[in-house]
């Protein structure tokens, strides 16, 4: 039986995300009403620049006063999509003491806040959802938060950022630059006009704290990850993947320790093999792999940022608070009873892609192999090429710590024959 009192929802930022969720509210009213089972008002959208024209909501609705609106008492969910730490937060945690209900897209803010903000909706009784933090419209928050809650997942490894996977893949399929790479996506829009939080990393980052924290029922800061951008990588280390028959992705990896007793999370650029799924997604697209015990390996692909695919998981968080609030429950919150440590990113087992500029004289090669060994770390291959003195050594790993890699490259470059270190990659998904 259909409620006849509208739940009322509060839309805070109405930007590319804000305005399609308002969009979406407005075309799809019924629809939305009949799977809720009571109608959905767009009570309030808070703005910062009232004047702008917003075509289809009704100018009565905008307010500059975010702090007002979410303090108005009759809210059911406030929706938030500004962005940044403040005053996102302070006014999430206002809508849970006024009795809303939150829904939140803000990576950023969940990362280095999410358990107190987890604590206060607990506190209050009110749900915290924020599918649409990680990975656009692709759903993978409630797939590991309750689909796979039976599980163990030992692993998740992801493409999370769409800007930098079109950079990187048109370096691969075009041969590319970095640089030329990044003007045609910011020329089409796939890349802001600072791309720092995504060319080094910062937004997989948080995306990775996110995943780690719900994957392992622990809590993971953004301080937690290792992060490393991807902007020194060169059509140079494209042309060594494919000699490998890789590619290179950067990525996001949440690991369980292989004695369960710990976790790590980073994100970095990787070679991974042409055979592994996520070495097939293409342009802007996100794609995550997910491997447990029970279901074996998942994978979640799909378009992960825009206004459309971003609002679809907004409001599938509307439509799960909404039925909550009318049947008087909340959903699932924080669960971290694992409590595990994240181990530092030098405990990280993995295998390794050096490329060394070297001397081109005999006994190089046995000076360099020497090093390896002094520090435990075994060689795959070697590929070296020479010519009028100068020579280039690539070296492929056996799997070893990132300590003792990063001891092995500090003391190559005090060799006399090494004239420099050119570049050093990950080997992934093997």
């Amino acid at each position: 039986m259909m409620r006849t009192r509208p739940l009322k929802v509060a839309l805070l930022g109405c930007g590319v995300v804000g305005s399609e969720v308002a969009r979406i509210m407005t075309t799809h009213a019924d629809d939305l009403a009949a799977r809720i089972g009571a109608p959905v008002e767009l009570a309030g959208v808070a703005v910062r620049r009232p004047d702008k024209v917003r075509e289809g909501i009704d100018p009565a609705l905008i307010t500059t006063d975010a702090t007002a609106l979410v303090k108005r008492g009759d809210l059911d969910v406030v929706v938030e999509v500004i962005g940044g730490i403040e005053p996102a937060r302070t006014l999430i945690t206002t809508a849970f003491e006024h009795g809303a209900s939150v829904v939140s897209a803000n990576k950023a803010l969940l990362a280095q806040d999410g358990a107190a903000l987890h604590a206060a909706a607990e506190e209050h009784g009110k749900d915290l959802y924020y599918e649409a933090a990680v990975a656009g419209a692709i759903p993978l928050i409630r797939p590991l938060r309750e689909s796979l809650a039976g599980d163990k997942v030992n692993r998740v490894l992801g493409i999370v950022n769409g800007t930098t996977n079109f950079i990187l893949d048109k370096m691969d399929s075009t041969g590319a630059g970095y640089q030329e790479a990044l003007d045609e996506a910011t020329a089409l829009g796939y890349a802001e006009a600072d791309p720092t939080a995504d060319v080094e990393g910062f937004d997989a980052a948080a995306k990775a704290a996110i995943l780690a924290g719900i994957a392992f029922h622990t809590r993971v800061r953004l301080d937690d990850v290792h992060r490393e951008g991807m902007t020194e990588v060169t059509a140079a280390d494209f042309a060594s993947a494919k000699e490998m028959g890789c590619t290179i992705k950067l990525l996001a990896i949440c690991e369980r320790a292989e004695d369960g007793a710990s976790v790590t999370a980073r994100v970095h650029p990787a070679m991974i093999p042409l055979s592994h799924p996520l070495a097939s997604v293409r342009g802007a697209y996100n794609a995550v792999f997910v491997e447990s015990d029970a279901s074996g390996r998942l994978m979640f692909y799909g378009p992960g940022a825009g206004g459309s695919p971003t609002a679809s998981a907004v409001l599938g968080d509307l439509v799960a608070i909404a039925r909550n609030r009318i049947n008087g429950t909340t959903g699932p919150g924080e669960s971290a009873y694992a409590a595990l440590p994240v181990s530092p990113m030098g405990e990280v087992v993995t295998r390794y892609h050096i490329s060394l500029d070297v001397a081109d004289k005999p006994g190089v090669l046995a000076q360099v192999a020497t090093v390896f060994a002094e520090h435990g770390v075994s060689i795959d291959t070697v590929r070296q090429q020479g010519k009028d003195g100068e020579a280039s050594l690539v070296v492929v790993t056996h799997r070893a710590s990132d300590a003792a890699l990063g001891g092995t490259v500090e003391a190559l470059r005090k060799l006399d024959t090494v004239r420099g270190v050119a570049s050093i990659m990950r080997v992934e998904g093997e």
